[in-house]
């Protein structure tokens, strides 16, 4: 059986959240921020439900030297050791490689779940049993374990796992293929078939499991971090990481290694997910009028309106008449109103604010 002292979580939490502009700035990204009104943030909520069956010393948070200081006011229960602080942003297998390289330092027999730090859980004890399970399994498996979510719709932001259909045991499969955000025709094809799950984003492993697949897989991720050995959980850790981790390729570990090793295994679950990667996902999570408009933070009075979310800043009221299926979203100096279905520009939108206004908007 694992134990508490083997168990370890990496909550990433370095991105910009550029899909939820302008509400996420690059000074203060989506996972800082607390949508629903709650009292505490996505990084807080994550925190929180991983101390549950992890040990609150072994929760790491890897975030971009930037978010330094946000992390320690929402997370101050944390030693400095457990923040791990990446000099530049390179994408999701190096910032994973580099905590396993770190907590093998700590402990060589580590089971670790990797975990983005924006997600949101509505079936908690069901999904603390999945991770209690998953852990188990990956202890002394030697397999990559990721966890897969029954599609409810031809999402087409999302990646998509397909399973060969035998169990290895109950509920874990060996994984197919992975695909990653497929068109809306294929993405039909996938629901259909009932063979293909999406890919939530969270994995599970043992330390020494997924440092023999960087290694073998992505030694140009290898061949940076892992001369640290002897440095890594020491005062020159961070030294070595600043001069090294910006030479790391920019590469995700679905493309890096799930998409590349034979060992990947998937368990299912219904817990609530949503990774609340856009204002889409947002708007389908949140409570919608009688005619599905929803308001979060303001108030409003809506005429001959339907299927639009407005976020405004608390205090703030919005009349609107006559629109159907906008976003209406105003945060400090900046206001955003498109057509809802067209979030995919967003990020369009932020560079060319950034472009042609510099960082004063972004």
């Amino acid at each position: 059986m694992v134990t508490d002292n083997d168990s370890y979580c990496v909550i990433m939490g370095g991105g910009i959240g550029s899909r939820f502009w302008p509400f996420s700035r690059k000074s203060l990204p989506k996972q800082f921020l607390d949508f629903f009104g709650t009292g505490r943030s996505l990084l807080q909520q994550t925190y929180d439900r991983f101390s549950k069956v992890i040990p609150k010393e072994h929760i790491l948070i890897v975030t971009n030297d930037m978010y330094a200081d946000l992390v320690r006011e929402q997370l101050p229960e944390l030693a400095d050791s457990q923040i791990l602080l990446e000099p530049t942003r390179r994408n999701t297998a190096p910032c994973i490689a580099w905590a396993a390289y770190h907590i093998r330092a700590l402990n060589p027999q580590a089971n670790i779940v990797v975990a983005p730090s924006d997600h949101l859980i509505l079936k908690e004890e069901e999904f603390l049993e999945v991770i209690s399970r998953g852990l188990e399994f990956v202890k002394d498996s030697g397999k990559l374990l990721t966890l897969g979510i029954t599609p409810n719709r031809p999402e087409t932001g999302y990646g998509y796992i397909q399973i060969d259909g035998e169990e290895e045991e109950e509920n874990f499969y060996k994984v197919k293929t992975f695909t990653e955000k497929p068109e809306l025709e294929l993405a039909k094809v996938f629901l259909e078939s009932g063979e293909f799950y999406w890919n939530s984003g969270l994995f599970l492993w043992n330390v020494n499991t997924i440092l023999r697949a960087v290694e073998t897989l992505l030694p140009e991720v290898a061949d940076k971090l892992a001369p640290g050995r002897d440095v890594y959980g020491t005062p020159e850790e961070k030294t070595f990481i600043d001069v090294n981790f910006p030479t790391c390729p920019n590469v995700s570990i679905d493309i890096g290694i799930m998409e590349k090793a034979d060992n990947v295994y998937v368990t299912l679950g219904d817990f609530g997910w949503s990774d609340l990667g856009t204002w889409g996902s947002l708007y389908d999570l949140s409570v919608q009028d009688e005619k599905g408009n929803v308001t979060l933070q303001c108030q409003s009075l809506m005429y001959d309106t339907r299927e639009n979310i407005v976020v405004l800043p608390s205090g703030k009221l919005a009349v609107i008449d006559g629109l159907e299926g906008y976003l209406i979203a105003e945060s400090n100096n900046v206001l955003l109103i498109c057509k809802k279905d067209k979030e995919h520009a967003i990020r369009k939108y932020v560079n060319d604010a950034q472009i042609k206004m510099g960082e004063e908007y972004i």
